[in-house]
């Protein structure tokens, strides 16, 4: 359509500056436009002419263009929009107003010419060169018609429509005449490079696609149809929409175009799309005209439940309000204004001054369906008008003042172009109608104006000749009588803090009376614990809902990702929530550590009653046979060794950790150094028995309590080195278990734990070999009998260990450990003791002196 309307201003530029006679005639000639000129719809003379384009009709009907002769002349067809009659006449109000007011423009009286440019792109071409050129097709310019004649109109208001805007913006720019748009909302035209003489009182639809994108994602749809006009205000305004939308992560199902020239075979295919669409919310970015045309087709079967978000072409439309689907539509509007004065114009209308506009004849005549006096035999209604005609009880968008929306802006843009002219012409006291101005300084002054209009609204124009852009969220919402009206449920201004831009203030009724906010998503929202999976080959809106896996989770609905847990944490089993590890330990009151707390408090109260009974008999020949030092010894480091088991169970702490390896290791090398001392006693006492033998003068007291000592004292030295350079720790150990965190003692040094365990280990197999060699040694009573087995069970005991200790998770670790301490305790407690005991407390006969007595063969 651009193309079209710029080839026709080229055409008739060309036609009149090259084509024209004057270019064959040396001599002074009359040049004439070979177009009929437009007559405007109303006009008033004044010392400066405002032109005005306003799409009052929906066609044109220009016949069959054969292009062997003059194309036929433009004529406008179709039903009267009466909101554009409207409009017109609100310019003709504004201009009334100024030209009644002392302070803009005194003593200058403005003029207009109003057209009709019936919604089509030549016709808003061919006003906007008559602007140009004036209305006579006749003009003389002393023998050359190349140069054209100054512009008769200093600025424009109009068109309502973008694709009209855009041809005329394209005609004018040329000659540098200001356009002042009231309805055209093409984002393009804020392009200045192409448009730098267009201004605008709407706000681009960029600000509009932003608003409509916004408010689809706020209310969580994310699966939505398209339907578009296909012109420039339907194609760009729908493209940056679509790029908003993609933005806010909303997916379309479908985005068709459709204008009402194309066939109806297209209307039933984008009406089918409709049907069949799996999203119940459609975004309409139309013309009213062509909506209007959607929507009478789907009126013609059930209509579908759709959830209707408008743009603001068609939502302040009251043709709409008849239709019962369009319930719950929801839109950016312009906001609602008052303006003093024009309802009383408007109303201002009688038969008689009717009768002189051939537009207002029209209207009168569709109004009130019938013909005026004079036009019986011309018009289609066959009664004529009898004077008895009230207008003010006429309800049509033309008389209804109560939804001043675009109105407003027609207002506004009048205004603008009137202050323009009083920068240009006019100083602080006086205003001169001869001074000479070209319409660029017209257009200057329209980029700096900045003024409040007397119904309060602020008119300025940014860098691109856009204002600031204030919408209101209109609902299509029933009222009590069951008709529908266009109710305020919301705001979306640009002037408010990043963020805060949109805002829904009450209410929204919603299509077929719901009161919950309708659903409209290509797949269900992926409850929390799942995370979202894109379906092949489909858009990012539909997907599957894929479980977390494990030790993942996802706390939110929707979510892309699933997170891992922190490694103390562990999924719930919704796996929607991170919930602290159980920490496992050997704690006191767990069953397995009262058990073994039982045993070694028992093996320590053994050693001690032990204690006491040697004691009580420590005259008697089996305890002192027995070398009563090193067994009181031996009882004691028996009863440590019961007791440091108990470190082992409770909470690991940083002492608790150093405490249990040493004292372990200390006590036991201790123990087995006793043991190691009563063995090598028993072999050299009877190495002292054969004749000559003095080897016992080397094994007294003395020496025996250095070898424990000196076994000792290489144990505590490997403890003090281990602790000084690696000593054991508490730690968490993450690895063993997914669920659950052990808490455990680190051996730190691992040379240490293994250097401590094979000396005792080194000690236990030493003394077990010098016990089995005096195993067979003749005595009545041969100790190293019960020290060989009693070293069998200590070994053995360790020696399982081992493996069990490594393969062993958890507490139960340190249990086996607990389990090898007592078990050899007991093991040399039993073995060595316990023989020695029974004769003590049960066989008192057989502790004599010559039982205990060594018996040499001969």
């Amino acid at each position: 359509m651009q193309i079209t309307s710029s080839l026709v201003s080229f055409v008739s530029v060309l036609w009149m500056t090259v084509f024209s006679p004057a270019q064959y005639k040396a001599k002074p000639v009359s040049c004439r436009l070979w177009a009929e000129p437009q007559i405007p719809e109303f006009a008033m003379n004044g010392d400066f002419i405002i032109g005005g384009i306003v799409a009052i009709h929906s066609y044109t009907n220009s016949g069959e263009n054969t292009y062997s002769r003059l194309p036929p002349q433009l004529q406008c067809s179709g039903s009267m929009d009466f909101r554009q009659l409207r409009f017109a006449r609100a310019m003709e109000f504004t201009i009334h107003e100024i030209n009644n007011r002392t302070d803009l423009l005194p003593g200058i009286t403005l003029g207009y010419q109003i057209y009709d440019s019936c919604s089509d792109v030549q016709m808003a071409s061919k006003i906007a060169l008559q602007c140009e050129n004036g209305l006579d097709p006749v003009f003389n310019d002393t023998g050359s018609c190349s140069k054209l004649a100054a512009a008769t109109v200093p600025a424009v208001v109009g068109d309502s429509t973008s694709s009209a805007s855009i041809s005329m913006a394209r005609t004018l720019g040329p000659f540098r005449i200001p356009q002042v748009s009231h309805s055209a909302t093409c984002a393009c035209l804020s392009d200045k490079s192409q448009y730098p003489n267009f201004l605008r009182t709407v706000p681009s639809d960029q600000y509009q696609a932003t608003a409509l994108a916004k408010m689809v994602k706020y209310f969580g749809w994310t699966w939505i149809g398209a339907v578009r006009s296909d012109t420039d205000y339907g194609n760009i305004g729908m493209a940056a929409f679509l790029k908003a939308a993609q933005e806010e992560g909303i997916c379309v199902e479908y985005s068709e175009a459709y204008i009402r020239t194309q066939p109806r075979s297209k209307l039933e295919r984008l009406a089918g799309i409709i049907r069949r669409s799996t999203a119940r919310v459609i975004v309409a970015f139309l013309h009213a005209p062509d909506m209007k045309f959607i929507i009478e087709e789907l009126s013609r079967q059930q209509p579908p439940s759709i959830q209707w978000i408008a743009s603001q072409s068609w939502i302040i439309h009251p043709d709409f309000l008849r239709f019962n689907m369009c319930a719950g539509a929801l839109g950016f509007g312009f906001p609602r204004s008052v303006i003093p004065g024009l309802r009383e114009f408007l109303l201002d209308l009688s038969p008689k001054n009717v009768s002189k506009s051939p537009l207002l004849t029209e209207f009168w005549e569709s109004s009130f369906s019938c013909s005026l006096k004079g036009r019986t035999g011309s018009s289609e209604f066959l009664r004529e008008c009898d004077g008895s005609e009230d207008i003010r009880a006429l309800q049509n968008p033309y008389t209804d003042t109560s939804q001043l929306r675009t109105t407003n802006l027609v207002y506004k843009a009048t205004y603008a172009i009137a202050h323009a002219i009083h920068g240009v012409i006019c100083n602080e006291t006086l205003c001169d109608k001869t001074i000479k101005f070209a319409p660029w300084q017209i257009h200057n002054h329209l980029k700096r104006v900045n003024f409040t209009t007397k119904n309060g609204y602020q008119v300025n124009f940014d860098s691109n000749g856009d204002p600031e852009a204030v919408y209101e969220l209109i609902n299509l919402q029933f009222k009590e009588d069951g008709t529908l009206d266009f109710v305020t449920v919301g705001y979306y201004d640009t002037t408010k803090p990043k963020g805060q831009e949109f805002k829904v203030i009450s209410a929204v009724s919603w299509f077929g009376g719901q009161t919950e906010v309708p659903v409209s998503v290509c797949s269900e929202s992926c409850p929390p614990g799942t995370r979202k999976a894109v379906q092949k080959g489909r858009p990012v809106c539909c997907y599957d809902c894929i479980p977390c896996a494990e030790q993942e989770i996802s706390n939110n609905t929707d979510s892309l990702d699933c997170a891992k847990c922190p490694p103390e944490f562990w999924p719930n089993t919704k796996q929607d929530s991170c919930l602290p590890k159980p920490v496992e330990f050997l704690s006191w009151d767990d069953t397995l550590a009262i058990i073994l707390t039982v045993f070694s408090i028992t093996g320590a109260f053994m050693a001690l009653c032990v204690t006491l009974v040697f004691y009580n008999n420590r005259a008697s020949p089996i305890v002192r046979a027995n070398n009563s030092e090193l067994s009181f010894l031996l009882l004691f480091s028996l009863t440590l060794c019961f007791l440091c088991s108990l470190t082992f169970i409770g909470r690991p702490s940083e002492w608790s950790c150093m405490l249990r390896h040493t004292a372990f290791g200390i006590t036991f090398v201790l123990c087995i150094s006793c043991v190691l001392g009563k063995t090598i006693v028993v072999l050299m006492a009877f190495r002292a028995t054969l004749p000559g033998s003095n080897v016992m003068k080397w094994f007294g007291p003395p020496q025996q309590r250095l070898i424990v000592l000196c076994f000792t004292l290489i144990q505590v030295l490997i403890c003090v080195l281990w602790l000084k350079i690696s000593p054991p720790f508490p730690f968490k150990n993450l690895k063993h278990y997914k669920e659950k965190i052990i808490l455990e003692c680190g051996l730190g040094s691992a040379i240490g734990f293994w250097a401590i365990l094979g000396y005792v280990g080194f000690l236990a197999l030493l003394c077990f070999i010098l016990a089995f060699l005096a195993r067979k040694l003749p005595d009545n009573f041969n100790e190293a009998k019960f020290i060989t087995f009693s070293m069998l069970i200590f070994c053995a005991v360790w020696v399982t260990f081992i493996p069990a200790y490594v393969s062993t998770p958890g507490k139960f670790t340190v249990a086996v450990e607990i389990f090898a301490i007592l078990a050899s305790s007991f093991g040399l407690i039993i073995c060595i003791f316990a023989p020695k005991c029974f004769i003590i407390v049960f066989r008192p006969e057989q502790n004599t002196k010559k039982n205990c007595t060594v018996k040499v063969p001969s």
